[in-house]
């Protein structure tokens, strides 16, 4: 962690009181210039912090500017990541696949304040206003194989679950295979992009997407999105430093099941799921046939039995929940 992401931890912490240049220099183990050049960096990103002579530095009020230092000094694992935070971007996925392809290390993680071209799953766009959300993606090289690919969609999804609960207070629910419910309604898209060695047929790199609605945008959802979308908190805006927070929340976790290589997650997986023993939709080339959802297995593959007493396992694709 930098030093401008744990000073600002630091002023965080101490929210209200005044902090001398001196103390901060000591707590942070540099000079007292690094702490002045750290200050007017976050004053440049937009933090309010005064300065009184005698007194020292206070942070007045933080927001809920979006910046790395925000993120990085929240993460337990911050020499893991490297956070890239920019004011907007077509598609952070779009984005970190092209760095990935140049060959960027893993944990590169791309945040933007909003997207013009948000991806979800099947073509579809995400809607990503400004302020009101958190977008990012997170570079990955993992080596699993191909067929593997669905168990990094399945951690995100837990990963990302916890954080919405840890930073917010609300209980969210999976709907397989990668989206998340609070209230009936979807809050959270989760896009993995996968690049293949054909040699191999292992996964040289994937690009795991994440987008949660935080609040509601002032002008609402777009008309398609008002009946299936809904945000974390009915207020307008984000609490000091709140997305901040989920992102590395949300990052923290996620690479906790990640780095375990395990499937002991898959048990949350499956308590959180919203759509075993429910009445479904299997939605397949234009087509939805009813199903029953019975399992999901360790690979997250969903057991499902049709009308006519077949059973299949659905490792792809899409299913919508009869009464939902």
């Amino acid at each position: 962690m930098n030093v401008k992401s744990r000073l600002l931890r630091l002023l965080e912490d101490n929210k209200g009181a005044y902090i001398s240049g001196g103390a901060l220099a000591k707590e942070l183990a540099v000079s007292r210039n690094a702490v002045f050049k750290a200050v007017e960096s976050l004053r440049a990103e937009g933090y309010e912090i005064s300065a009184v002579t005698n007194k020292g530095y206070r942070l007045e009020h933080s927001g809920d500017i979006l910046s790395a230092a925000g993120i990085s000094g929240h993460l337990s694992n911050a020499d893991v990541f490297s956070v890239d935070v920019r004011k907007s971007v077509a598609s952070t996925n779009t984005l970190l696949r092209e760095m990935a392809a140049k060959g960027t290390p893993e944990g590169y993680v791309l945040v933007a304040e909003e997207q013009t071209s948000g991806k979800g799953r099947h073509g579809r766009s995400f809607h990503s206003p400004a302020r009101h959300g958190v977008y990012f993606s997170l570079l990955l090289r993992p080596g699993l194989r191909a067929s593997d690919a669905a168990m990094i969609t399945s951690a995100a999804a837990v990963a990302a679950a916890r954080a919405i609960e840890e930073v917010v207070g609300v209980r969210v629910g999976i709907k397989w295979v990668n989206d998340l419910f609070a209230d009936s309604k979807k809050v959270c898209g989760i896009l993995t992009e996968a690049a293949f060695d054909m040699e191999s047929g292992s996964i040289e790199s994937a690009v795991l997407g994440i987008g949660i609605n935080v609040t509601r945008p002032e002008t609402g959802f777009p008309p398609e999105l008002e009946d299936i979308a809904t945000q974390l908190a009915d207020r307008t805006f984000g609490a000091d430093g709140e997305r901040n927070r989920l992102i590395a929340a949300t990052l923290d976790n996620f690479w906790e099941i990640y780095t375990s290589r395990g499937r002991e997650f898959m048990d949350e997986y499956r308590a959180r799921s919203i759509v075993l023993g429910q009445d479904i939709y299997v939605l397949s080339g234009g087509e939805q046939t009813l199903a029953h959802a019975l399992e999901i297995d360790d690979d997250c593959g969903l057991v499902v039995r049709y009308e006519n007493g077949a059973t299949a396992t659905l490792s792809s694709g899409e299913v919508s929940i009869l009464n939902l």
